[in-house]
C-alpha cells in the first residue's frame, strides 16, 4: 500500500501551468496558419527571401497571435513619462551627493560633474528599462499606456539579455552624447518601419511593441 497522495485533478486550481509566461504565443489549431498582418496581409519576405533577422523563409506572420502592433505616438508618449520619472530620480540622486555643487568650478570640475550625472542617469536608466521589462514587459509609461515589449519570434515577455540589449542600444548614446536626438531617431523609427514598427533598438534586441488594450 503506497503513502503517496494521489495526482491533482485536471481542473486543480492549484496546478502550476505548463508555461510560466502567459503572453507566449500559442500554436495555431490544425488546419489553421494563424491571424493575419496588422497591414492586411502576410508581409513579404525581404530581398533573397528568408527571415530579416537570418532564418529561414517565411512561413507564418511572425505576428499572428499576437495583439496589434502599438502606434507610434502612444509609444514617444510613453517614453517621455519614463524619462520624467528616471529625470527626477538622477536630479535627486546628484544633488544628495554633491554631483552639480562645482558648477562654477574648472573646467576638469565641470567635465567630471558631467560625466559623473550621465554615468547616473546611465545606469538608472538601463536598470529601470531592463528590469521592467524582464519582469512584464512594461516600463511604467507603458504599463499606463497599455503598452508591453514582445519578443518578436514567439509573443513572450523578453529575457534579461534582450532586455538589457535594447536598453543599452537606447540609453547609451542618449547618455554620453547624442541626448534627445538620439532617443528621437532609435524611438521615431518606429513611425516609418514596416511591417512592424521597431524602433532602432527593437531591431537589435528583436522585439516589438504591442497594445494590451
Amino acid at each position: 500500500m503506497t503513502t503517496e497522495p494521489p495526482p491533482p485533478p485536471d481542473d486543480d486550481p492549484f496546478r502550476k501551468p505548463p508555461d510560466e509566461d502567459p503572453f507566449k504565443k500559442q500554436p495555431p489549431p490544425p488546419g489553421q496558419s494563424g491571424g493575419g498582418s496588422p497591414y492586411g496581409a502576410t508581409p513579404p519576405p525581404p530581398y533573397g527571401g528568408g527571415d530579416p533577422y537570418g532564418g529561414g523563409p517565411y512561413t507564418n506572420d511572425p505576428l499572428a497571435g499576437m495583439p496589434p502592433l502599438a502606434d507610434s505616438g502612444k509609444r514617444v508618449l510613453a517614453r517621455i513619462i519614463d524619462m520624467i520619472l528616471v529625470v527626477i530620480v538622477v536630479w535627486l540622486l546628484t544633488w544628495g551627493f554633491g554631483v552639480n555643487e562645482y558648477d562654477m568650478d574648472a573646467d576638469r570640475i565641470q567635465y567630471g560633474k558631467s560625466f559623473g550625472q550621465s554615468l547616473i542617469a546611465l545606469l538608472l536608466y538601463v536598470g529601470y528599462d531592463t528590469f521592467l521589462t524582464t519582469r512584464s514587459g512594461q516600463t511604467l509609461g507603458k504599463k499606463w499606456l497599455h503598452l508591453r515589449v514582445a519578443n518578436l519570434d514567439n509573443g513572450s515577455t523578453p529575457s534579461v539579455q534582450t532586455s538589457l540589449v535594447r536598453a543599452l542600444v537606447l540609453w547609451v548614446p542618449f547618455a554620453f552624447c547624442c541626448a534627445c536626438i538620439w532617443t528621437a531617431v532609435a524611438g521615431g523609427w518606429s513611425f516609418f518601419d514596416k511591417p512592424y514598427k521597431q524602433g532602432l533598438h527593437d531591431k537589435a534586441a528583436k522585439t516589438v511593441v504591442v497594445s494590451t488594450d
